[in-house]
């Protein structure tokens, strides 16, 4: 491919580097990385040390979105610094892709889409890798399709031990209680993604929460219950506590059938017809990357549009609310 997208990476801590810049690479000549910014010049250094091509190094981010040799940046820094850095790049005209979630919280997320309301010539994507992982998006469409009749009840726990095993655990601004809900809402965009990909937007919800775990304010156990637009209703339960040996199940019943999500695996049953399906997973970022691409180069729809990334951020919101206030809680509406 002649002419690869010219993109500024903005942060280079442990995501940037095992995911991001990996991801990258393998897409060849459809990006080139030609600058890496960091507030710490360091750790911006040591990366550009083990890229293996010239890239330029700064801690300066209004000179690096002032340059015109740079069509695009991918914004890959703490999440309650994260909308400042988004405004920054639309405003100078770059193209963005910025990690998850959007924003800290519905109301940073709205101004977000009211400012990019006025760069409708720019493409601004967030990195929802959910939403391109082939599991999900293959159980969505089985959904979709009506295999399993109409959706009853959904059903998901997931137990995440964040210790100092944890690598990301190192990262001190996710222990620091420096925006609502902390890890609950960090990694809990992914499953909101993934809940309204399976079962559809979400009517109310229900929920309490806690804290066990000194090192993880303000809370890292949340247990809800949804009631879906559709009429299905929905448990969900999350910890960043404690672990298990055992892979997170999810499984959604239907009227004609049930499917279930494990390990990789999409088991469906519908009558006395039972199959399964292993699809290759955690290839998501590299299609959301694709899809960035494509979307700058010819003006190709995505799926991770800031208002959906919003609306993830609105369900999450609304789970951590109903456990403080023991209230039933509708989301707010985004798209």
């Amino acid at each position: 491919m002649s002419n690869p997208i010219r993109l500024a990476l903005i942060g280079t801590g442990i995501f940037a580097r095992d995911a991001h810049i990996p991801t990258l690479q393998a897409l060849g000549d459809a990006f080139e990385i030609v600058a890496l910014c960091n507030r710490r010049r360091e750790s911006a250094e040591d990366l550009a040390a083990e890229l293996g091509t010239p890239v330029d190094v700064t801690t300066d981010l209004d000179a690096l979105l002032a340059r015109d040799d740079i069509d695009a940046v991918d914004v890959v820094v703490p999440i309650h610094n994260l909308p400042s850095v988004v405004e920054q790049a639309l405003a100078a005209g770059k193209h963005v892709i910025s990690e998850k979630p959007v924003a800290p919280d519905v109301a940073t997320g709205r101004r977000l889409l009211a400012l990019y309301g006025q760069h409708a010539d720019q493409v601004w994507m967030v990195a929802e890798n959910w939403r391109y992982d082939h599991v999900m998006s293959g159980a969505a469409e089985i959904i979709r399709r009506g295999d399993i009749g109409r959706p009853l009840l959904v059903d998901w726990a997931l137990r995440s031990d964040f210790s100092p095993s944890n690598k990301y655990f190192s990262t001190t601004w996710r222990r620091e209680n420096r925006f609502p809900g902390g890890l609950l809402l960090d990694g809990g965009v992914h499953y909101a993604a993934a809940l309204r990909m399976l079962a559809g937007e979400v009517a109310s919800v229900s929920a309490v929460a806690t804290q066990h775990s000194p090192d993880l304010p303000p809370v890292d156990t949340l247990s809800a219950t949804l009631v879906f637009e559709n009429g299905a209703l929905g448990s969900f339960g999350v910890t960043y506590a404690a672990g298990g040996p055992w892979p997170w199940a999810l499984t959604v019943t239907g009227d004609a059938g049930a499917l279930r999500i494990s390990d990789g695996v999409i088991s469906v049953a519908t009558g006395s017809d039972t199959y399964a399906l292993e699809l290759p997973e955690h290839q998501g970022i590299r299609e959301e990357f694709t899809a960035f691409a494509a979307a700058i180069r010819d003006g190709a729809p995505h799926h991770n549009t800031p208002n959906q990334a919003v609306q993830d951020v609105a369900l999450i919101e609304a789970m951590l609310r109903a456990a403080e206030t023991s209230q039933h809680v509708a989301p707010e509406r985004i798209v």
